[in-house]
């Protein structure tokens, strides 16, 4: 039973709690050293939705990468309630922007795969399968194969495998940069209202400075090379928002500043 993972829908007050302290990370990519992080601090919450932005370079997915146990930093450390990260684990969903669904397998059989390791009966497996279709909006296709659906509904079945184990804590790396901006709105609405009803805390990489805004209850704003946060905005404003009212174009222009002068 990997990460002692259940079904169950219970949630301690801080699951999903982040403690990023002085964390630093530099590559070497062929003859030169690139500097990609540089004594990046952070606390994120139970429960929070988190975005962070940044010019290309910045090291929003390396930090996000290191959330998900894919990587680690130099120096610097990262919890998350409580626990080091040293490995990847079902606590940790992460989705990306490419869908990465496996091509043989239907949509059901593609989500049901990361309960594998999960405590809990078939029957218990395959309803919180089908919850998860029926939530992201999938319910009828639940034997298409991958090819067989378009970009916006891959993601849906992607954030739908990320759910799967109920995990406290939700990586998003850009998950709806490739879709038409038509999809695109469509699907943070959709986002929002999944996030409300799993509960689980979400850290987000995103270009798109309107979506941050949109989505998140706070948005992170890195510097380039080496990646500093520059400045952290709360975004108090209700849901739902919308993108013509005072706040959001006050809070967008103060961000989109901060990013024109922070480039290389």
């Amino acid at each position: 039973m990997a990460d002692s993972l259940t079904l169950s829908p219970t949630r301690t007050l801080d699951a999903g709690s982040v403690r990023i302290a002085d964390v630093s990370k530099t590559f070497r990519l062929e003859e030169r050293t690139v500097h990609a992080l540089d004594k990046v601090s952070l606390a994120i919450e139970s429960g929070e939705f988190i975005s962070i932005v940044g010019p290309s370079g910045c090291g929003k997915s390396t930090l996000l990468r290191f959330l998900a146990g894919l990587d680690g930093p130099d120096s610097g450390r990262i919890t998350v309630d409580g626990e080091m990260i040293d490995r990847p684990s079902l606590k940790r969903g992460i989705v990306f922007q490419d869908h990465r669904l496996l091509p043989w397998l239907s949509v059901e059989r593609n989500i049901a795969l990361s309960l594998h390791s999960v405590a809990g009966s078939e029957t218990e497996k395959r309803e919180r399968v089908q919850y998860l279709i029926d939530l992201v909006g999938l319910t009828g296709f639940e034997k298409a194969l991958p090819h067989e659906l378009s970009g916006g509904m891959s993601q849906r079945a992607a954030i739908a495998r990320g759910l799967a184990p109920r995990p406290p804590l939700l990586l998003l790396d850009e998950p709806l940069g490739a879709l038409d901006s038509l999809t695109r709105s469509h699907l943070q609405d959709e986002l929002l209202a999944i996030w409300e009803r799993e509960k689980s805390t979400v850290v987000m990489v995103t270009h798109d400075v309107e979506e941050a805004i949109y989505l998140s209850d706070r948005v992170v704003v890195m510097e380039p090379r080496p990646g500093r946060i520059a400045r952290i905005f709360d975004i108090s404003s209700t849901r739902p928002r919308h993108r013509d009212d005072a706040d959001f174009v006050t809070v967008r222009r103060e961000i989109t500043d901060l990013l024109a002068h922070r480039k290389n």
